[in-house]
């Protein structure tokens, strides 16, 4: 059986892709508000009207920015690779081994996640549901885990995963700032581990886009 090739970006899917890699540059290094349409078209190449054929506003490009690293992140947070709590935590410390990878987008997310405490921000709403659905798969993970574990520990599984999120956002700032003295991996899984729970943590492979 012959397998079939890859199929081919289009010209618009070719360009709808460099305006979201200029944006994500562009928001990632300024902020959301300090930068205009304009300013993204230029990077990109384009002219301002040849950008708005593809996105009518800013807001509706931040929101596609935000969510193109979100599919991908979708299908492994709630991919058989989390069928275990202990695949839970398998997935969310493979995010952060990623994300060392990854100094803009993770430059992006600090940066709009800061801006976006106001909530008429365009990317609050989905920085709460964001937060949530993590929240909750942790805290599910961190509960069955801990009510096997024998002693049990007698942590908090709520308090549990928002400390570990609170870790890693923290970390991620601290790694922009000097990425060659902190280790976001290392320090995410001795946290695990101070919590009395001895896992295979090594990450999955992650999907293709």
């Amino acid at each position: 059986m012959t397998e079939q090739s890859p199929r081919r970006m289009t010209k618009g899917e070719r360009t709808r892709a460099r305006i979201l890699d200029s944006a994500t540059e562009l928001f990632s290094r300024s902020g959301f508000h300090a930068v205009s349409l304009r300013d993204i078209a230029a990077h990109a190449g384009l002219t301002h009207a040849g950008l708005l054929h593809h996105f009518p506003g800013k807001e509706e490009l931040l929101v596609q920015v935000l969510g193109r690293r979100d599919r991908v992140d979708a299908r492994l947070l709630f991919g058989p690779g989390t069928a275990t709590p202990e695949g839970v935590l398998r997935t969310v410390v493979g995010f952060v081994a990623r994300n060392m990878t990854t100094p803009g987008l993770v430059g992006l997310y600090v940066k709009i996640s800061g801006e976006s405490v106001a909530p008429e921000h365009p990317a609050h709403a989905y920085f709460v549901d964001r937060y949530r659905v993590l929240r909750e798969q942790l805290t599910g993970a961190f509960a069955a885990l801990f009510a096997r574990a024998d002693p049990p520990p007698g942590h908090d599984p709520a308090l549990a995963a928002r400390q570990l999120l609170a870790l890693m956002d923290g970390l991620q700032t601290q790694w922009l700032l000097e990425p060659d003295a902190v280790d976001m991996h290392a320090a995410v899984t001795a946290f695990i581990r101070q919590l009395g729970l001895d896992l295979d943590l090594t990450p999955e492979p992650a999907p293709g886009p």
